[in-house]
């Protein structure tokens, strides 16, 4: 109820600030003509008066002077009369216009919350947008339930018939031959190129049923790929669960990635998903698919999470020269831990002795100043972090993942 106060208030002392500003009179800057002279007359006759009482004029002048100024009078009241006609016409807007203004200020404003407020909800705790956040995300409609929301599906116009005619025999094929995986894998590829994303994810949930534990990565984010596009672009609760699978088997899977920033998003969590995208477009590249929906999006996703943006420079991919690839990863993952050491030792001193001899681009320095800091050589990484921010002083994007690579190795405030 105080909210309603201070706010009907609020728009009452507007409203009526309005209609003031809008009844007052335009105010001339200087005195009409007429009324200064209708003063000198006045001025006059009193001299008159004075002159005949000291006997300097005899009262038949006198009597003639009086008249001549008394016409003079009357015709400086006549043009001050005018002066004052043309100022009635002048004045402020009608109270008719005023009590409409106010109407519709007072009015639309409600009408305006009423519309697109939340009326009847007090602010929320950070804690409490969370927990809400956290029951959207559980309670959030399944994949049937969001495919069954959708037009049913009509080929494109512009596709040739004679493709639409090989998809169909393919379909048949398929129906004849369920438990091949080659014709299944051409189906899903074709289906999707014909947009039928529902036909397209359904032979690809065959595909990993009959691969089974041998099912790759890849193959997961395939299925993934499809089930949210079926659902027109909404991550249900089953692609979310295959994209948990793709980052189980490979924890830098663009897309999946990249999918799970969506569905953050469309759960209530803008801030876990601009963190998610942030790194993509950091990690890069910049021919990646997810690139272009991310830029397309993330101005506005850092404004729901509070935060004053400024796009970063594009990465150059974890397989850029100077970094280690995927194949590194892998290989890490079975050494022993003085192996995996010995190897992250050696390609940071091949990528300091790189730097300091080629030189390279902005994101190379700031893997080396991140990887100098997870090695513990603080002093490397402050001299590494200090010769970079001389470097690229000019690039005010290079600076910025300069110092977010000094604060991740402590070398920066």
């Amino acid at each position: 109820m105080t909210f309603w106060i201070i706010s009907a208030g609020l728009a009452i002392v507007v409203a009526l600030l309005l209609v003031l500003a809008l009844r007052a009179p335009k105010r001339s800057a200087t005195e009409p003509a007429a009324a200064y002279d209708l003063r000198v007359y006045r001025d006059q006759l009193r001299e008159v008066d004075k002159d005949l009482a000291r006997g300097v004029v005899d009262p038949a002048d006198a009597d003639r002077v009086r008249a001549e100024i008394s016409r003079r009078i009357l015709a400086a009241d006549a043009a001050l009369q005018t002066d004052a006609l043309e100022a009635d016409a002048n004045k402020g807007a009608p109270s008719l216009v005023g009590a409409i203004l106010a109407v519709v200020l007072i009015g639309g404003s409600l009408w305006l919350y009423m519309t697109i407020g939340a009326p009847g909800y007090g602010d929320l705790a950070l804690k409490d947008r969370i927990v809400l956040a956290e029951e959207a995300r559980e309670n959030r409609p399944r994949q049937q339930e969001a495919e069954d929301s959708l037009p049913a599906y009509v080929a494109p116009p512009d596709i040739s018939p004679d493709y639409v005619a090989l998809v169909e025999r393919l379909r048949e094929a398929v129906a004849a031959r369920p438990e091949d995986i080659q014709g299944l894998t051409l189906l899903a590829q074709n289906e999707g190129n014909l947009g039928n994303f529902r036909a397209a994810a359904r032979a690809q949930g065959e595909i990993l049923r009959l691969r089974g534990d041998d099912a790759t990565s890849e193959d997961y984010a395939n299925y993934a790929d499809m089930l949210v596009l079926a659902a027109g672009g909404y991550v249900s609760p089953e692609a979310e669960s295959v994209l948990s699978q793709v980052l189980a088997l490979d924890p830098t899977n663009g897309a999946a990635r990249y999918y799970i920033g969506l569905m953050l998003a469309q759960t209530g969590r803008p801030d876990n998903a601009f963190r998610i995208w942030d790194q993509l477009l950091r990690e890069g590249p910049r021919e990646a698919a997810w690139i272009e929906p991310i830029l397309a999006q993330i101005e506005d996703l850092a404004f729901r999470a509070g935060v004053n943006y400024q796009l970063p420079e594009i990465g150059p991919g974890l397989d850029a020269p100077g970094g280690p690839s995927a194949a590194d990863i892998e290989a890490a993952g079975e050494m022993s831990p003085s192996e995996r050491l010995e190897m992250i030792e050696s390609m940071v001193q091949g990528l300091s002795d790189r730097l300091g001899t080629e030189g390279g681009p902005v994101q190379d320095w700031a893997q080396l100043i991140t990887a100098l800091g997870v090695l513990g050589q603080t002093g490397a990484a402050r001299s590494v972090y200090e010769n970079a921010i001389q470097v690229f002083a000019d690039d005010t994007r290079a600076l910025d993942l300069l110092l977010r690579a000094g604060q991740r190795a402590q070398v920066a405030e």
